[in-house]
């Protein structure tokens, strides 16, 4: 099974809620900054999301999307 997250670069706040939620440790926080001037949550170990979601239910801006594929 191949799961992936998508994060919406400009909606993130950088709040680390998903990094302390993945239980998979494969998510940190971007060097650069959006247009509001925040470090977004990028998926940083690809290979090692199962798409449990955790991410996506404690993003309070809803900016991520989590992809399973069979």
């Amino acid at each position: 099974m191949i799961s992936t997250i998508k994060i919406n670069s400009e909606k993130c706040k950088g709040c680390s809620l998903c990094i302390k939620a993945c239980p998979k440790q494969c998510i940190s926080l971007s060097k650069q900054f959006n247009k509001a001037g925040y470090h977004w949550a990028v998926l940083e170990k690809e290979n090692s999301c199962i798409g449990c979601g955790f991410c996506y239910m404690v993003c309070p801006d809803v900016c991520i999307e989590v992809y399973k594929d069979l």
